[in-house]
């Protein structure tokens, strides 16, 4: 044993996984119920196994050891020793290669093969269907950008290959892969809609489900994570090279990164699913497991299994792969999948776990943006409002509220009000600002905006469980026609889709915008789209409303240019004012039933405080209604006639009506200001 070897082999080295050093490789590997640990090195090409060593030292439940000889580009796996007791939960087979939690690049695809799912008996040895670890060379750091804007001005929902794989504008290599944002093309038009922070649906290595497999279909969004801190080769082959590249470009432009990640479960799925990693690691520590039924996984996902982010382990995993995300590539926040079971123990969900709190407190996530996705579908799975600062939230009860209201539902006005106000019966606590409240009327999940407007039902028969799954209430609506329809049709859907981006953009809070939804982008009806990696999910930019993309990003000028959204401060009664359609203030009876919201702020200070009024008409009628007075010295101009398409300062009505299906903006403008001013 060498000099080098036996100092390893004494203690647990501070890293985690493989680092490179003098002569070799130090490698460390959690396991508590594992008996002993190999390292799997194949050859260059990745296809044979050339050499194993046993990792030697053991400190506590870190095995480790050197490996000499290894260089970078080498590909290695990983096989552990332990009991095969599964009524025990526990999954030790020497058979199955495993990938390293702490790999930061693979050279496949996860593909999934009956064999991984096979144990005991049946037990084959899986190298030939792993993907194999590719050792990096030692990381280099990115220096962080500033803080990204707060509050944040439009969060864009982007799924990576189904944005650019049929667009002509990026050239056929860039085409359904990370680096097609960093092109021209999509640079320009992310800046050109006003879009201030990108965030990337899942881009780690991921498998698709087993029953995918069979019916031939394929998963489009990611959420089935096989490995954490490697990004997937189908969308990175360079790796976290390419993440960092498309960071810096985004950056220049002003744009933010976000990661959406998923810790909350892993395509592992449940105990008859594929044994990846974690499973043939440690599978009685890495998930939880019921109490009366140790053998038995928790489904809190309902993904098949839940990994337990209250042990150690698991905390020091997620976290080390944040740190290296935001130090290694530079990206600027993170989007949390299932975040309550981020928090969730075997007692339960505690804001104060050990995983959440250590978020709070690590240096390196001081500045970066946290958004928590607040439910799973566990006992006490619904948790919004119930993170703590510094975490954003999605805000599923503005998206239904919201679309109730346009719906035209019954006992939505006040609901409405409440929403486009911030949601501060949700968020009004603690000190939390309205940007605590991520807003959205349409995300990957559930119906995209001109579904919405287009099918009053979910057409999910192409997913091959007929049409079950996905949600059955989704509060649409479609002019009487279920899809395609005639001219008029389709140009009223439009008008509605012109409202609901103007309630969205209008609304305290942060908007969040999924990819396609600003140019009517279609799934055909289909609202649970994750197992459509084709036509149905690939955004058409042929077929792109670019009328409709101009609009949106003239609202997001509009919001731009008014400081009640950038204040980031909860609406009071001095500054804001519910009204009636004829001027005066509503009372409580007001807010039973009725089509029309009208609201008019002042913010700013009290020297060049801007006052604005804010009407949404929901009746397939035009609202008669008394334009309050101006104040001392100015005249209102309107600034926004969504039933109009349009979005720039001119005279208001003079009839002062409220067009049909509509949302109206007036601006206070100093009086001797002639003519229009143009956005």
């Amino acid at each position: 044993m060498t000099a080098i070897a036996t100092a390893l082999a004494s203690r647990a080295p501070s890293h985690m996984g493989v680092k490179l050093i003098d002569g070799g490789a130090s490698v460390a590997v959690f396991s508590h119920h594992g008996q002993a640990i190999d390292f799997c090195l194949f050859d260059e090409a990745g296809e044979h196994e050339t050499a194993r060593w046993r990792l030697g030292g053991r400190d506590g439940d870190v095995h480790h050891g050197f490996v000499p000889g290894v260089r970078a580009g080498g590909r290695y796996g990983l096989r552990a020793h332990g009991p095969f007791e599964p009524t025990r939960g526990h999954w030790f087979d020497a058979n199955k290669l495993l990938v390293d939690p702490y790999a930061t690049r693979i050279d496949r695809p996860f593909a999934y093969r009956p064999e991984l799912s096979a144990h005991g008996e049946r037990s084959v040895d899986t190298a030939a269907f792993m993907p194999r670890c590719v050792i990096e060379p030692p990381p280099v750091s990115v220096e962080r950008a500033a803080p990204a804007q707060r509050p944040p001005g439009l969060i864009y929902e982007l799924p990576v290959r189904a944005f650019s794989i049929r667009s002509e504008s990026a050239g056929p290599p860039l085409r359904g892969r990370l680096s097609a944002l960093r092109d021209p093309w999509a640079v320009e038009r992310l800046v050109r809609l006003g879009v201030t922070h990108v965030e990337l649906m899942p881009i780690a290595a991921w498998m698709d489900e087993p029953h995918l497999v069979k019916l031939g279909l394929a998963n489009a969004w990611g959420y089935n994570p096989g490995a954490f801190m490697a990004l997937d080769p189908r969308l990175a082959p360079d790796g976290l090279d390419d993440l960092r590249s498309v960071v810096m470009a985004l950056r220049e432009a002003g744009i933010a990164t976000l990661l959406d990640v998923v810790f909350n479960h892993t395509a592992e799925s449940d105990l008859e699913g594929p044994t990846l990693s974690l499973r043939g690691l440690d599978n009685a520590t890495y998930y939880l497991h019921q109490r009366e039924l140790p053998g038995a996984l928790v489904n809190d996902t309902g993904c098949g299994n839940t990994l337990a982010c209250n042990r150690p382990a698991v905390t020091r995993l997620v976290m080390d792969t944040l740190r290296y995300f935001r130090e290694r590539a530079g990206v600027d926040g993170f989007r949390f999948d299932l975040a309550v079971s981020l928090g969730r123990g075997e007692e339960g969900f505690d804001a104060n776990g050990p995983l959440l709190s250590a978020m709070r407190q690590d240096p390196v996530l001081r500045d970066a943006l946290l958004i928590a996705e607040p439910w799973d579908i566990g006992p006490g799975g619904y948790q919004m409002g119930r993170f703590p600062s510094p975490f954003l939230e999605w805000n599923d009860r503005y998206r239904d509220d919201v679309r109730r209201f346009w719906r035209g539902e019954f006992g939505a006005v006040g609901a409405l009000a409440t929403r486009i106000a911030g949601s501060r019966d949700i968020f009004g606590h603690g000190r939390r600002p309205p940007s605590a409240s991520i807003n959205f009327v349409a995300a990957h999940d559930g119906f995209c905006l001109r579904d919405l407007v287009s099918y009053s039902h979910k057409h999910n028969e192409a997913n091959g469980e007929e049409n079950r799954d996905g949600a059955s209430v989704n509060h649409s609506w479609n002019f009487g026609v279920e899809g395609a329809a005639s001219a008029e049709i389709e140009a009223a859907r439009t008008r509605d889709v012109r409202a609901l981006l103007a309630t969205l953009m209008l609304s305290l809070g942060t908007p969040m915008l999924t990819a396609g939804d600003e140019f009517g982008r279609t799934q055909r009806g289909n609202n649970n789209a994750y197992c459509q990696d084709n036509e149905i999910t690939w955004l058409d930019w042929a077929a792109a409303d670019e009328g409709l993309a101009a609009f949106v990003a003239a609202l997001t000028r509009l919001r731009a240019r008014l400081f009640l959204y950038r204040q980031d401060a909860w609406l009071e009664p001095a500054t804001a004012h519910w009204l009636r359609l004829d001027g005066t203030p509503k009372q409580d009876g007001d807010w039973v039933d009725g089509d029309v919201v009208i609201l008019m702020t002042t913010a700013g200070e009290a020297a060049a405080a801007q006052q604005a009024l804010f009407a949404f008409n929901r009746s397939h009628e035009r609202k008669r209604f008394v334009l309050p007075a101006p104040p001392a010295g100015k005249r209102w101009v309107m600034a926004l006639d969504t039933a109009n398409a349009q979005c720039h300062d001119a005279a208001p009505p003079h009839d002062h009506c409220l067009p049909a299906r509509s949302v109206l903006v007036f601006l206070a403008s100093e009086a001797g200001a002639g003519g229009t001013k143009p956005d």
